[in-house]
């Protein structure tokens, strides 16, 4: 076989690999903005749609968040012990468990307006290129959520 044969598994080839790779450098630009909120990344994407939705069931935060039970679990548990979330299940259905944010969630909004702005500085495109970059991953996204 030729070398061109295996072009497809250079690194240099694999769109996966940036995706992965910026992922994880912008995550870690957020780490010392969420330790100060003492917050994992993970944590702070589920706030969000808590401050947003104040109250929703596992399942659809798992859809929100691509993430699924087992990686939402300790998660949940871990804001709760904090005190910023409350789980229960339904009284109709048991399977189903909702969470709802508690004042001491909601009042950890006010200290993480902050971050998108702080962030906004660590990501160095032009506006129109971020905003570019932006609805092509949520389309990408979308079209793999699909399938």
């Amino acid at each position: 076989m030729s070398e061109q044969t295996f072009d497809c598994l250079k690194l240099e080839n694999q769109l996966c690999f940036p995706l992965y790779a910026a992922s994880r450098e912008i995550i870690k630009k957020y780490r010392p903005h969420l330790e100060k909120l003492d917050l994992t990344y993970t944590q702070y994407i589920a706030m969000m749609v808590f401050w947003e939705e104040k109250r929703i069931n596992v399942k659809d935060l798992g859809k929100k968040l691509f993430l699924d039970s087992g990686t939402l679990t300790p998660v949940l548990k871990s804001l709760e012990a904090k005190g910023y979330v409350f789980r229960s299940r339904l009284p109709e259905d048991e399977r189903v468990v909702m969470v709802e944010i508690t004042e001491l969630g909601e009042s950890l909004k006010e200290k993480a307006v902050t971050v998108p702005e702080a962030l906004t500085s660590c990501v160095p495109l032009p506006k129109e290129e971020a905003l570019q970059l932006f609805q092509l991953l949520n389309k990408l996204l979308n079209i793999i959520s699909e399938n």
